[in-house]
């Protein structure tokens, strides 16, 4: 069974800032997963893209966070990780991880909070 396990998320003052980790387990090989990413849900709205990142390197951000949110991975861990910086109130969420593997498959995480308080 594949797992996708987020950590680091919390409540920090606007101005802040957060990293959160996704780790991947189970069945995945290590070169199975192509794209990895951070999606968000704020209360009421759809769920948005927040960044994507190949297993090359390549990344995509939402304009809502370009310039202040940084994802990175290691392949060898499949883990990616989510580096929130000059963090605001409109940027309070649950934040889940995505992993898309080269077989098309598509997994979630279980979503971890991110509150900013004003």
């Amino acid at each position: 069974q594949v797992q996708l396990v987020e950590s680091g998320g919390g409540l920090v003052q606007a101005g802040g800032s957060l990293r959160l980790s996704c780790a991947a387990s189970g069945i995945i090989r290590s070169n199975s997963i192509n794209t990895m990413g951070w999606y968000r849900q704020a209360p009421g709205k759809q769920r948005e893209l927040v960044a994507t990142i190949t297993r090359g390197g390549s990344t995509n951000y939402a304009d809502s966070v370009k310039g202040r949110f940084t994802i990175s991975r290691d392949n060898a861990k499949n883990t990616v990780y989510l580096q929130m910086n000059s963090l605001k109130p409109e940027d309070t969420a649950v934040y889940n991880c995505n992993a898309f593997t080269f077989s098309a498959q598509n997994y979630w995480g279980q979503g971890t909070q991110v509150t900013v308080s004003s």
